[in-house]
């Protein structure tokens, strides 16, 4: 099959550029992104809920044959979510990447697969001032979670957008970058240990070792050249 080289561009923020279109919003998921990966918490998790490695723990859940064992399956994972949330470490450059952001304007949204408290002690703790909306959590009601893109489509809807073309996705899984892929949004990938085999991942557009990375991004003009079989 013949490969084909696919461009993505922002105008760089706050730019007279009219030859690229001007960024609408960014979209951020939470663990691993706005604040440190904790992978000891899936490893809980699972090990609590007897699921093998590499099953998703959400959808293992939706799977139980009863409501009360979803009901106890939930309540298991918030347990482990509400003690981890309390050592939340915030990424490096997370308040420079924010109050960057902040000050010019950019709309922020937030799209995660864990439940409100943990995202909300996170805000409260590290991000007071800033407002992030809408936030899709595992709570939000009628929204499919990650990897399928209907909380990326239901944020560009809420922001009167028609699609999610405009928007950046950042995020540190496999499960973000498809999201965003899907959606149709840019992707990029904040680097860690443990998801540097996504770095080439067809998925994912960009890549930064830190959030702040992301400033110069945006300075510049988001811009992806990639070859696609």
């Amino acid at each position: 099959m013949a490969s084909a080289t696919t461009q993505r561009r922002f105008a760089p923020l706050n730019s007279n550029d009219s030859e690229h279109p001007p960024l609408k919003g960014i979209v951020f998921d939470v663990d691993g992104t706005l604040c440190l990966p904790q992978h000891h918490m899936f490893q809980e998790m699972r090990d609590a809920l007897g699921i093998e490695k590499g099953v998703d723990i959400i959808h293992h859940i939706r799977g139980l044959p009863t409501f009360t064992e979803r009901t106890d399956a939930i309540a298991v994972v918030r347990s482990i979510e509400r003690e981890a949330m309390v050592k939340q470490v915030p990424q490096p450059g997370l308040i420079e990447l924010m109050d960057y952001l902040n000050s010019k304007g950019v709309k922020r949204a937030l799209c995660t697969r864990n439940f409100d408290g943990p995202v909300n002690h996170l805000i409260k703790s590290h991000l007071p001032t800033h407002i992030f909306a809408p936030i899709v959590t595992r709570d939000t009601p009628n929204i499919m979670p990650k990897p399928d893109p209907a909380g990326i489509l239901h944020i560009a809807r809420a922001w009167n957008l028609e699609d999610a073309g405009d928007l950046i996705m950042v995020g540190d899984s496999l499960d973000d970058m498809t999201a965003g892929h899907k959606a149709g949004a840019a992707t990029v990938l904040l680097i860690n240990e443990k998801n540097q085999d996504l770095k080439d991942h067809e998925h994912t557009d960009l890549c930064i070792e830190r959030l702040d990375d992301l400033i110069d991004v945006l300075e510049n003009g988001f811009q992806v050249v990639r070859e696609r079989s």
